[in-house]
């Protein structure tokens, strides 16, 4: 199995994102990221047996309970590797964290799934975690320069980061060959 979890935003932050990017998509030949797939991801896993997978998804209502609920939205600009010879175009993300000099929640969100998922016997995806949300994919290394200065005028409304989604990703079973997603199991985050 192939699995990722994330945050995915709620409706209307979804919609918000559309409404800003849906007059923009024609300026540039890149391979959109359909709204319904729209998740900020915390963990993933390439391959997942069943049972280690089920074993994960045991162990992150423990790992998430001790994690506080803040509000996120999705704002600025994020491009992968660099916006000189982006392959990735995305909206980062803000959290309201509860606590100054605590641990940015969002990292340690990211952490306590990765380390579940480890401790089930997983191999997790080890790059570092920067949260943001894929907008678009390149072809080719790509200069995107002015979408990064679009993206940086986007902050989209607040939602309480409540819940993990545990996705899984089916290769090629999506519309034009895309991945479809199916969630699996949500983890509620906090006491």
């Amino acid at each position: 199995m192939r699995l990722f979890a994330a945050l995915v935003p709620p409706p209307e932050a979804v919609a918000d994102l559309e409404e800003f990017l849906t007059p923009r998509r024609a300026a540039a030949d890149f391979r959109w990221a359909p709204a319904e797939q729209f998740h900020v991801t915390l963990a993933f896993v390439a391959d997942a047996a069943e049972s280690r997978a089920d074993e994960w998804l045991e162990r992150l209502p423990e790992a998430l309970e001790p994690v506080p609920v803040v509000r996120v939205r999705l704002a600025g600009p994020v491009a992968f590797p660099d916006p000189a010879r982006a392959r990735v175009l995305a909206t980062g993300v803000d959290a309201e964290d509860e606590a100054a000099g605590a641990e940015p929640v969002l990292p340690r969100l990211a952490r306590r799934t990765r380390t579940a998922a480890v401790r089930s016997g997983l191999e997790v995806d080890g790059q570092r975690f920067r949260p943001h949300l894929t907008i678009a994919r390149m072809r080719r290394p790509t200069e995107v320069s002015d979408w990064v200065r679009l993206l940086d005028t986007y902050e989209g409304p607040w939602w309480p980061a409540d819940r993990v989604a545990v996705v899984a990703s089916h290769l090629g079973e999506g519309p034009r060959g895309r991945p479809r997603h199916e969630t699996v199991a949500e983890v509620p985050v906090g006491t």
